[in-house]
């Protein structure tokens, strides 16, 4: 299955880049997300170099198994909350769910749609709200792939957990199709151990007047990378996307979130934060906002926030919105990225707090925001637990070392 794109596309559009009105000489990068090449072959892209918009951040070198590799893509081992209005099966390629959410727009992610032989498909019905989690762990040291389809029947209501842990080197996709008033909450959850690698594109369809609530927890891995694009396709639909990272010495944690506004009334806000401590740790933040002109009416805000725990460690954040439509509610954009706010610590320390102790009640109240969100006590509370974790092997700034922020947009 691929795009209406023509497979005999210039390998010079296909890394985002197109022929310039005046002339076939020269060439101009393509100047909206919405122009971008995709295809579900991966044959229909170009090597990848870590010169692409999409991959300049990335450490590609690391990952040429997954990009450009063969993969596995068997069926895994997996458990799943017994529900009668949940269902999860391993299903075939030509499923007609398979390919209702999105289309790969990058190689890795269409080597693993290539690749796979089965996907798990997971649906979800009834109205009454309810709790489930599917839960994955040790998928081995080989190269594989994966695919998995959420299907949230219209009216439905659910909390859906997808856990990651073990061992792997994985390429996958996850499709989120939410259904005309179905309200959906999907939290992946990634504690991966320290050397594991995965490449995760996640594609999500809202219908008319459903809300989707997509949350990304990162706090284990080597490189993990989980790419959310969600189409707003109906009026009335709804998407929070939030995000929560910690990333320690060594590790890269990435995300680039696209949110496409097409239908008229469409609400998004979208919110990730994320903390690094450690020689070498690195995040990236890309957002991508489209509202188009077939969306009067739109509001949107997206923000992300890091806070640098300790020298050497990087945070890349871009924020990016495109307005095609002056009808709109609102929209607007936020990036930041620091130290601590002296402020904070000075109310904390006068109060008699030791400083060691008010620098971690400062981070994990920075965290918690995300944390709090997340509708599973449960869940909740695991993951305040993994963060007093991180937090307690955290070489917090001293007081000397603090500086101003280093980047606000």
């Amino acid at each position: 299955m691929t795009t209406a794109v023509s497979p005999a596309m210039p390998t010079s559009e296909q890394h985002g880049l197109k022929a310039h009105s005046d002339g076939a000489w020269s060439a101009v990068p393509v100047q909206t997300r919405s122009e971008r090449f995709a295809s579900v072959e991966v044959s229909d892209f170009p090597a990848v170099t870590g010169r692409e918009a999409v991959w300049k951040y990335t450490p590609v070198a690391k990952l040429a198994d997954l990009i450009s590799g063969e993969l596995d893509g068997s069926a895994y081992e997996y458990t799943a909350t017994e529900h009668p209005d949940l269902t999860v099966a391993w299903v075939a390629r030509d499923d007609a769910r398979i390919g209702g959410a999105g289309v790969p727009e990058e190689r890795a992610s269409a080597n693993a749609w290539t690749s796979f032989d089965s996907a798990l498909a997971i649906t979800i019905r009834g109205e009454e709200q309810k709790e489930l989690t599917v839960s994955r762990s040790s998928l081995g040291s080989g190269a594989r792939a994966a695919h998995t389809v959420v299907t949230a029947e219209p009216f439905s209501n659910a909390v859906l957990i997808l856990e990651s842990s073990g061992g792997a080197r994985l390429s996958e996709n996850l499709e989120i199709i939410v259904g005309e008033g179905a309200q959906l909450t999907v939290v992946s959850v990634q504690q991966w151990d320290d050397d594991a690698v995965h490449l995760a594109s996640h594609f999500a369809r809202i219908a008319r007047d459903a809300k989707l609530k997509h949350v990304v927890v990162t706090l284990g891995g080597g490189i993990v990378r989980v790419n959310p694009s969600t189409h707003l396709a109906e009026q009335g639909a709804d998407v929070e996307a939030l995000g929560l990272y910690f990333a320690d010495a060594g590790q890269h944690f990435e995300q680039q979130v696209y949110v496409d506004h097409d239908a008229p009334n469409t609400r998004s806000r979208v919110t990730y934060k994320g903390a690094l401590q450690g020689e070498g740790a690195r995040t990236v933040w890309i957002g991508d906002v489209l509202i188009r002109q077939s969306a009067p009416g739109t509001d949107s805000y997206e923000q992300n926030r890091n806070l640098v725990l300790s020298e050497g460690t990087r945070a890349d954040s871009v924020p990016n919105l495109e307005i095609e439509t002056g009808d709109i509610l609102g929209a607007g954009h936020a990036s930041a990225t620091g130290r601590f706010d002296d402020e904070q610590l000075f109310y904390l320390q006068s109060r008699g707090i030791r400083e060691d102790e008010a620098r971690r009640l400062v981070v994990r109240g920075f965290l918690v925001e995300v944390v709090q969100q997340i509708p599973s006590e449960q869940l909740r509370e695991r993951l305040l637990e993994a963060l007093e974790a991180e937090l307690a092997q955290a070489p917090l700034l001293a007081a000397s070392q603090r500086a101003q922020p280093e980047a606000a947009v």
